[in-house]
């Protein structure tokens, strides 16, 4: 049986219209909704029903201060919503390169500082809730 995986060798990611790739180093993009019970008398098992959608995408980025860099990008958007874009690859959106989308999801939080001697300093941060969508047409 062939099976086929990407290696993340040049992947895109963007919030608020910024391309933040240069500084990521990982990302997890999450599409949940809450599960709701629909067992009744007479089932013998458990039945759900997919509720409100309660997607995330969580990112690691490394920790710059310069203009344009990770904390300017995001320091004005913790406590509001923002539109967060992962792409596989640099390549135009396809079905094979899917643009994944969550527009007007949330960023709670911003560790503003995150660091140890000796290391790169990073930003571990998550956009919760917006709409999820998947682009595979070329803009």
């Amino acid at each position: 049986m062939a099976a086929t995986s990407i290696y993340l060798s040049n992947p895109v990611v963007t919030v608020n219209s910024v391309a933040l790739t240069g500084w990521c180093t990982a990302a997890t993009f999450t599409q949940r909704y809450d599960q709701l019970e629909t067992t009744v008398f007479g089932d013998s098992s458990h039945n759900f029903s997919g509720g409100l959608g309660n997607h995330e995408i969580t990112m690691t980025l490394f920790a710059s201060y310069a203009a344009a860099a990770t904390y300017a990008t995001l320091k004005d958007l913790v406590g509001t919503t923002t539109t967060v874009i992962v792409k596989p690859t640099n390549a135009a959106d396809s079905a094979t390169n899917p643009g994944f989308t969550l527009t007007g999801c949330f960023l709670p939080e911003l560790p503003v500082v995150n660091a140890n001697l000796g290391e790169l300093g990073t930003f571990d941060i998550t956009f919760v809730g917006g709409t999820y969508s998947t682009d595979t047409t070329n803009p």
